[in-house]
């Protein structure tokens, strides 16, 4: 499979690692605290998810995404 010089990546860039790790944090404690049937630790897993998304987004808007000024893609 070949990788064209004009695509943009799949996500391999600061942004897309650090809202990942969040969100998947997120989604682990909230299966954990649903488990252990803690339904306010739940809502605020699923507000982590959240979190991570708009630090993703934000990061992405700072440069660190695929494409921004912070970002230097490494050759597999």
């Amino acid at each position: 499979m070949s990788n064209p010089i004009d695509d943009p990546g799949h996500g391999h860039s600061p942004a897309a690692w650090t809202a990942v790790v969040i969100m998947l944090l997120g989604v682990t404690l909230g299966t954990l605290f649903y488990w252990f049937d803690l339904p306010i630790l739940v809502w605020a897993s699923a507000g982590l998810v959240v979190v991570g998304a708009l630090v993703g987004w934000g990061m992405a808007k700072a440069g660190y995404g695929v494409g921004g000024d912070k970002y230097t893609p490494k050759q597999h």
